[in-house]
């Protein structure tokens, strides 16, 4: 909850395999987060246009992790979008400013998700928006598991927060997180949980094979690129249903 979100928590001394032994309760801090996000939903839909409904939802997503995932969606999209080589890549996914390539992707994500959660199905709007928070989280989970830190080659130490994370997870933490992710969201959209469910795995798996191409592994900006392009697939799927 401290590292996901700004939600404030009981202060915790670091230790430094905490973020690792953390990840497999990424899913349920998305249950948390998108419990939020459906509550003002359902609150707020009856009394405003559902683009304006829609809105507020996507500015307390925003606030509530900080821009913790826009921001890896940025400098991923400025890191792969402007570097020729894998050296090239990582330099500017250390660089903090955002490019060209970095706004575009913030504006593409901002106005895709406030135009795909207006367009839900209003019966099942607050169940997307919590097997969408759910099932994006969920992601860190194989790409954790399967890939490598991109970055340990180049010190003798793990560097970044990706690196605390990849290939530091158990068999037993990637099958607990799934089968929970995946139970939620069955609950939740029942026969429609299908798209969305393969819609999260597809996401993985085809970014995960190009972080993998471009850079041998993933960073912690990886991870949050992943986590937004999932969210906005898992809305595009309630939104084709209509």
């Amino acid at each position: 909850m401290q590292f996901l979100t700004r939600i404030p928590m009981p202060s915790r001394s670091y230790e430094a395999g905490s973020l690792s032994r953390s990840v497999k309760f990424f899913p349920l801090v998305g249950l948390i987060v998108g419990g939020g996000a459906a509550l003002l939903h359902f609150f707020l839909a009856p009394h405003l246009p559902r683009v304006v409904t829609a809105f507020v939802v996507l500015v307390y997503l925003v606030l509530v992790t900080g821009g913790l995932h826009e921001d890896g969606l940025a400098d991923a999209a400025d890191g792969f979008g402007g570097g020729t080589s894998r050296e090239k890549v990582l330099l500017i996914l250390r660089d903090s400013r955002i490019g060209s390539y970095g706004g575009i992707a913030l504006v593409f994500s901002l106005l895709g998700r406030l135009i795909l959660i207006a367009s839900l199905p209003l019966s099942l709007v607050l169940y997307y928006l919590l097997a969408a928070n759910v099932l994006c989280r969920w992601t860190v989970l194989p790409l954790s598991y399967f890939l490598p830190s991109a970055r340990e080659q180049q010190a003798s130490e793990p560097d970044g927060q990706g690196a605390r994370i990849a290939r530091q997870i158990s068999i037993v933490a990637l099958i607990g997180g799934t089968v929970f992710s995946f139970a939620i969201s069955a609950a939740f959209l029942k026969v429609f949980a299908i798209g969305p469910i393969l819609s999260a795995i597809l996401m993985t798996w085809l970014t995960g094979a190009y972080y993998n191409r471009r850079i041998g592994g993933v960073t912690g900006d990886c991870f949050g690129a992943t986590i937004q392009l999932a969210e906005i697939g898992i809305y595009l799927c309630g939104a084709w249903i209509l």
